[in-house]
């Protein structure tokens, strides 16, 4: 576990009575991540990075509030996920904990933040179910899900002719939710689900039974219902297995921008996903990759990662409105806080946070860039089309969430 704090400076101690100034309690941000296994390159140290960044931001504006930021690696075990978050919130006075990159994880701190009133901003885990049976009133759903992610993918793809599918699914919490909703839009779109196949996770680095079995269904697309490091390993072993090239489609219902450095355009040209955020999409977004890229080595970042500056920043700015002393005697008050304020950032552009916990903004297609096409480094994507937030999003209504049926 690693801890970096952030002194503040700018306003002169004499400015405020000496008494209320030692008094003053940090906000303190632990950042529960991937450090070393298949999510590490999506989240890991990006996802510390970006979370700085919005720390070093809200300095500037608001020097007379501290925030320390911690980081921990979940080693992508539940358990262990829930001891470092009960520690932190029993013995380290944190206050907010961000990304946590499994979704099984996910749903045990959401239920530890609301027992002890902390507050959790999930970037990285990616279960619609977070926001649905799973909602509460302590935690926040940032960035992507299980069901806008797909959302476009199965419809481009169905449109295209893929009507026919075999799944490839990580055997637990996300994959199942993945494929999940990722199959009801392969039904609502006239397809047909020709099988699956459950991989177990973590663990898995050998795909090639299953793509066996893929290949032998007939299926005129694979869909891959995992993601990070098990996702890179699945196209490269399909390449090898001559999937493309007998014309079976794959497709990665969650991909980031690291996914296909790992790939490689060679391999993973064509292939169409959904991200929220892209460093070249706009003048704002170059602007934050150019910053983030100088702190993490020329890597840029991808949408979770630059969700953490968006979800940290936007939890800064309710604990100005709110003022510190109430923010650490309250997580729910926070949260209603950033609910009734409207998102706005460089990274997702403008939104809102719906009464589910939803983060909405707008969505965009991507294909994947041949060798050819590709400028420079990481210009890996064609725009294909923006999503808007109002579509990009599973409906609050369908949700089965119980803070809307309240």
């Amino acid at each position: 576990m690693k801890r970096r704090s952030l002194l503040l400076t700018g306003l002169a101690t004499a400015a405020l009575p000496r008494r209320a100034f030692a008094q003053q309690k940090p906000i303190r941000i632990g950042v529960l991540t991937d450090m070393a296994g298949p999510y590490s390159a999506n989240t890991g140290q990006g996802s510390v990075a970006g979370a700085q960044l919005a720390i070093d931001d809200f300095a500037k504006s608001h020097p007379a509030i501290k925030v320390e930021l911690v980081s921990a690696d979940l080693q992508l075990k539940p358990d262990i996920a829930l001891a470092i978050s009960s520690g932190w919130i029993d013995n380290d006075s944190v206050d907010a904990i961000t990304d946590v990159p499994l979704s099984s994880a996910a749903f045990a701190i959401s239920d530890l933040v609301a027992k002890r009133d902390k507050v959790a901003l999930f970037t990285g885990a990616a279960s619609a179910d977070i926001t649905g049976a799973k909602c509460g009133t302590n935690h926040l759903h940032w960035c992507y899900d299980t069901w806008s992610m797909p959302h476009g993918v199965v419809a481009a793809t169905v449109k295209e002719g893929g009507d026919s599918w075999f799944f490839i699914t990580a055997d637990y919490a996300f994959g199942h939710a993945l494929q999940r909703d990722a199959a009801s839009f392969v039904t609502a779109a006239g397809g047909k689900l020709l099988g699956q196949a459950l991989a177990p996770f973590p663990g898995t680095t050998d795909f090639s039974s299953f793509i066996v079995q893929a290949k032998a269904s007939g299926a005129k697309v694979l869909g891959l219902a995992n993601g990070g490091l098990d996702t890179v390993n699945c196209i490269k072993q399909a390449a090898e297995f001559g999937i493309m090239k007998g014309g079976q489609k794959v497709a990665g219902m969650l991909m980031l921008i690291q996914d296909i450095h790992g790939i490689g355009l060679q391999a993973g040209q064509g292939v169409v996903m959904t991200e929220p955020y892209y460093w070249n999409l706009n003048d704002a977004t170059r602007a934050f990759a150019a910053r983030f890229k100088k702190i993490r080595d020329g890597n840029v970042p991808n949408s979770a990662q630059a969700g953490q500056y968006s979800a940290v920043t936007h939890y800064l700015k309710a604990i100005a409105a709110v003022g510190v002393d109430k923010a650490k005697a309250s997580g729910k008050a926070v949260l209603t806080q950033m609910k009734a304020m409207p998102t706005d950032d460089p990274i997702f552009g403008k939104g809102m946070i719906r009464a589910d916990g939803r983060k909405i903004h707008d969505m965009h297609l991507f294909e994947v860039k041949s060798p050819a096409q590709s400028k420079e480094p990481w210009d890996y994507y064609i725009h294909k089309r923006t999503v808007p937030a109002a579509e990009a999003f599973r409906p609050i209504a369908q949700g089965n969430c119980p803070l809307t049926k309240a």
